[in-house]
């Protein structure tokens, strides 16, 4: 081997040296960095013809376990999910009040019920009768207040699924950006180290948003899809997702029913978009959220139906009117009733009503006996209608011997596709402590889980930085193996180097 030829061995090798120096600093440099995975610096022994002929650096490549990333974006959008629910159902929790502290539905059903049975003692006594329509307003204040709620969630819900659409359409354009990046260097045979892993973190970015799988490709480009298999363009020039703003009222649905549906280049694909921010939300306004509306409004309208079929029409629409349903499904007539509903305001104009009555009842087997309202200037302490209230208004009988007819527990809704998650209650009472314990067990549930998935998360996030992450043990090792060679190779470039001017001297 000839002197010129080691000097250019020895001067590739610091070149060498220098290239794997960068990757470390690289390395250490991005240590703390979220989702960064470790790059490796790559080299190969060049000869030529059966001569050595030094070293060819790179290209950078990264330690990779694909199995556990995969997994790891699951459970992004598992958890990111499961957050988003957990938001929305603290909110109701909030104004649901805590069971027993005297300002949720069973108690202020209690409530109504002890002040009736105060007034029964003495049923002139204007405080009592005002007291009884308090109460009656309190409850109602409580169910609009509830109602109020799961209609700001609900639309929180769509307003957060267009801002979520936007995101994943902005996301899916910087990933397909930096696959060309990827796709052209790799072509030219440079490093993409660096450009993957920033393409991993837009891909894990997007994993919050929508429950994704991604498939690298042979030739450095990226397949994106969804968990249940809808391919996610990363290459286009217009936005593949839309969808559109709406105000939702509580009689709107998806689909048909004034929701609008999100589109993938035209196409309805709303029910195979799962998973992340985008599918909890999308489960929160289209099933969970108004299925709260529905028992609610059959809640509003059985409580006030029982008042007025014995007499006495507390509870009404602002005109005064109790709605009764006018078609299939069940509760057409009366969907959003609960965020109306409030006292009557014939009785909170004259509370005595509460002790006379407003109605008369003609009777019926099957319904509520007959009942005539105490008349102007008749008996100071008539009670019939207290009783009445008493014991079939807030009991689990219409009259003696006959059972009320059950609330609707199925076909809730505008459009009846929405079901209570238990059976149909036999009193107020029940009714309000069912819905109560249902919301909170839902609640519950999600925070529960959520705990569970944020653990497997943290687990599997600890495997990857563990196995694919930086260990700045193994860099700084990696640093003094290669100030090692540096030296080496200087000493050998120092020796040619005086090798030829003794040559020179000759």
């Amino acid at each position: 081997m000839s002197l010129a030829a080691a000097l250019s061995i020895a001067t590739g090798g610091l070149a060498n040296v220098n290239y794997q120096l960068g990757v470390v600093a690289q390395n250490v440099t991005n240590a703390a960095t979220p989702g960064y995975l470790t790059e490796v610096a790559n080299q190969q022994s060049l000869t030529v013809g059966d001569q050595p002929s030094g070293v060819k650096s790179g290209p950078t490549t990264r330690e990779v376990d694909t199995a556990l990333q995969s997994s790891l974006l699951g459970q992004n959008a598992v958890v990111s999910g499961l957050q988003t629910q957990q938001a929305a159902l603290q909110q109701i929790d909030a104004v649901q009040g805590t069971p027993g502290q005297g300002g949720d539905l069973p108690d202020l059903v209690a409530q109504l019920g002890n002040a009736f049975s105060t007034l029964e003692n003495d049923p002139s006594n204007q405080a009592q009768q005002s007291a009884v329509v308090a109460a009656a307003q309190t409850l109602s204040t409580q169910v609009n207040a509830l109602g109020n709620a799961i209609a700001t969630e609900r639309q929180t819900a769509q307003n957060s699924i267009v801002a979520a659409v936007n995101s994943i359409n902005s996301q899916l354009a910087g990933i397909g950006q930096l696959s060309n990046q990827i796709m052209q260097f790799q072509s030219e045979g440079v490093s993409t180290a660096d450009l993957e892993n920033q393409r991993d973190a837009a891909v894990s970015s997007l994993s919050k948003l929508i429950g994704i799988r991604s498939i690298a490709q042979p030739n450095g480009d990226l397949l994106v899809m969804t968990s249940s298999g809808l391919d996610l363009p990363i290459h286009t020039s217009t936005p593949p997702l839309a969808t559109a703003g709406a105000n939702l009222g509580a009689n709107a649905y998806y689909p048909g029913g004034g929701v609008p549906a999100i589109t993938l280049n035209g196409y309805d694909v709303t029910t195979q978009l799962a998973g992340g921010q985008l599918g909890a939300n999308l489960t929160l306004r289209d099933a969970t959220l108004p299925g709260y509306q529905g028992q609610l409004d059959e809640f509003a309208y059985t409580l006030s139906n029982r008042f007025a079929q014995q007499g006495l029409a507390l509870f009404t629409d602002p005109t005064g009117n109790v709605p009764t349903p006018t078609a299939p499904p069940s509760q057409t007539g009366y969907v959003g009733y609960a965020n109306i509903m409030q006292v009557n305001p014939a009785v909170a104009a004259q509370p005595s009503l509460v002790r006379d009555g407003t109605t008369p009842i003609p009777g019926s087997p099957t319904g509520a006996s007959n009942f005539a309202p105490n008349p102007a200037g008749g008996p100071a302490g008539f009670n019939t209608l207290i009783q009445r209230v008493l014991n079939y208004s807030l009991g689990s009988e219409v009259q003696p011997g006959v059972a009320q007819a059950p609330p609707s527990v199925t076909g809730l809704g505008p459009a009846g596709t929405l079901s209570a998650p238990y059976a149909a209650p036999a009193d107020l009472s029940g009714f309000a402590t069912a819905f109560v314990a249902a919301e909170a067990g839902d609640s519950s549930s999600v925070s529960s889980q959520l705990n569970t998935e944020q653990g497997v998360q943290t687990t599997l996030s600890s495997n990857l930085s563990s196995e694919d992450g930086v260990s700045l043990d193994k860099q700084m090792s990696n640093m003094v193996v290669l100030q090692n060679a540096y030296a080496a190779n200087a000493k050998v470039v120092g020796a040619v180097q005086s090798m030829w001017a003794q040559l020179l001297q000759l």
